[in-house]
């Protein structure tokens, strides 16, 4: 049994939820909790790999021969989009540092709202935190003008997988359900 489950959880009701291939989940709030938290975590594990090797990127840059060549606006694109992968990665790691804090406190629906919420936030910084690090490298390799198209490019094509994309989807399984019903 789960140490964060409140005493008698075990034999609470058990609600039907959507399931995959249609069938329904017969599972508490709690339980569902715990399943939710889980699939955030795994989610928070792809994305904050993907942060540690820009900021690992970023880092770097800084102690390169052609780091001092740099001129006014590159150098406050790097230290701007810097900033953003540290911020990044603090929104991705602030969920564990939430749930070590409340762990058996019984708060582990709240635990999963505000970790959702925390890398819904951390992905939208991440995208300006890309942009900025294609922004600058293709500035300082191709020229300002490049620059600028190659970051609004990836700030677009993160809007539309991460933003527009599962909205989309979202709204078509809304209309899909209204249907059937």
């Amino acid at each position: 049994m789960d140490q964060d489950r409140p005493p008698g959880d075990e034999d609470a009701p058990r609600e039907p939820g959507p399931g995959s291939g249609g069938q329904d989940r017969h599972e508490t709030p709690l339980e569902r909790a715990d399943r939710n938290f889980i699939e955030l975590l795994q989610e928070l594990r792809v994305t904050q790999t993907g942060v540690q090797i820009l900021f690992a990127f970023l880092l770097t840059l800084a102690f390169t021969p052609r780091f001092p060549s740099l001129d006014g606006v590159q150098r406050a694109t790097y230290i701007v989009t810097l900033l953003l992968a540290v911020l990044a990665a603090a929104l991705f790691t602030a969920p564990a540092a939430l749930h070590r804090v409340l762990f058996r406190r019984h708060a582990k629906p709240l635990i999963v709202e505000m970790s959702s919420r925390l890398a819904g936030v951390g992905l939208a910084v991440l995208m300006f935190a890309l942009a900025g690090s294609v922004l600058l490298v293709v500035d300082v390799t191709a020229g300002r003008a490049a620059g600028i198209a190659a970051g609004a490019g990836t700030f677009l094509v993160c809007a539309g997988l991460w933003g527009v994309l599962p909205r989309l989807v979202r709204r078509s399984l809304a209309r899909a359900h209204d249907d059937l019903v």
